[in-house]
């Protein structure tokens, strides 16, 4: 289960970047740390949406690998359980206490199919997605072995190019196999869109969806034509989730950057051409960082650089000044931060939005939530480093 942090066996600046209590300025860094208010705003507001189009919210545990966000995105959000994509990231959610959770992904490694069939003893739920008939007998063998019950989806490539069957037949081919299986339960179809989420233009976006919803359509009626019903429609993303949601199709949104934000998710437009950092969704999650040096006059250099970060959407953006302090470079432990009119000092500690939280998210132990000035919370990364 997930145990509550002792805080008293950790030393601040060593074991952790700050105890609950302190003040925000004394945080040491650089560490992660979450608006707490902008992340309930965010939360809650996704519930919302979520009751208005009458879909479910399984969030993407994948983003923040947190048992303690998820438990508020529970709480507050009203959703209904957790998609992972790996199955040592998925155990830790179930051992966290989460009694739903999908491996929104393909396990083929024995022993990780082996690890996949015990997890229901733990007390929850297990899903996880299929595209190849092979993976069937594998899973029910597994199952069988241990007396337990796996729910499988199967994966529809609707335009990532990555995993999943691309017709519809293959989909009702799959399904039929795990509807016989012994220890399996066919419960849907998993569609998620994922090269388009990042698109620019609102109405780019919503021509990808609609090609993903026609496959899905098609998919669905297939099925049931064979007697075969799909308790699970899942996809959606943050940049995307209104198209799946209002498309009487789909019935389960996998939202997950929405809570955090990031620079890169912050750019794309919404309907209006408003960023949708603008206005639909708020920046919660902050890379805090402090300058070490500013012996150059025009720029700071400051102590997040690669390893506290990751950059493969781009850099990070300096949030909250309106002067011409910018992030431009870094290299393993430094990051250089243009000042060219000199308003910065040694000391003086700067939030980032990272440019792709997700990757930036596992690279950190510890999320420090603030409020107010005050550090509130530390929540531990739970399933940090869990990639097999």
């Amino acid at each position: 289960m997930n145990k509550p942090v002792n805080f008293d066996e950790f030393d601040v600046g060593f074991d952790i970047p700050a105890k609950p209590g302190m003040d925000e300025a004394d945080i040491q860094t650089p560490c992660l740390i979450l608006d707490l208010d902008a992340l309930e705003r965010n939360v809650k507001k996704m519930g919302d949406e979520c009751k208005k189009m009458g879909v479910r919210h399984r969030a993407h545990g994948k983003m923040h690998k947190s048992v303690d966000v998820l438990k508020l995105q529970e709480s507050m959000g009203d959703a209904i359980g957790v998609c992972c994509q790996k199955v040592s990231e998925a155990e830790v959610f179930v051992r966290g206490g989460i009694k739903d959770v999908m491996v929104s992904n393909e396990v083929r490694d024995p022993a990780k199919i082996d690890r996949l069939a015990r997890m229901p003893k733990l007390g929850a739920r297990i899903l996880v997605c299929v595209d190849d008939p092979e993976n069937v007998a594998d899973l029910a063998a597994a199952a069988q072995k241990h007396g337990t019950e796996l729910e499988c989806l199967v994966e529809i490539d609707v335009g990532a190019g990555r995993c999943g069957v691309s017709t519809s037949q293959d989909v009702v081919n799959i399904a039929k196999l795990i509807d016989s299986a012994d220890n399996l339960k066919f419960a849907g179809i998993q569609a998620y869109q994922g090269a388009m989420q990042h698109m620019d233009l609102y109405k780019d976006r919503e021509a990808k969806i609609e090609i993903a919803v026609d496959m899905v359509r098609d998919a669905v009626t297939a099925l049931k034509a064979q007697g075969l019903e799909c308790d699970i429609v899942g996809g959606a993303g943050t940049g995307s989730y209104y198209f799946e949601g209002n498309s009487g199709v789909f019935n389960e949104m996998q939202c997950g950057s929405y809570a955090f934000m990031d620079a890169d998710y912050g750019r794309i437009l919404d309907k209006n051409g408003r960023r949708i950092d603008d206005g639909e969704w708020e920046n919660a999650l902050f890379l805090l960082t402090s300058v070490m040096s500013h012996s150059k006059a025009d720029k700071a250099i400051v102590d997040a650089g690669l390893k506290a970060q990751s950059v493969d959407s781009g850099l990070p953006v300096v949030y909250g000044r309106d002067d011409a302090v910018e992030y431009i470079k870094c290299s393993d432990e430094h990051g250089v931060v243009a000042d060219p009119e000199g308003a910065l000092k040694v000391n003086d500690k700067l939030r980032l939005v990272p440019g792709h939280c997700d990757p930036t998210c596992n690279v950190h132990d510890w999320y420090v939530g603030v409020r107010n000035g005050k550090v509130e919370t530390v929540w531990p990364v739970s399933a940090r480093g869990k990639a097999y």
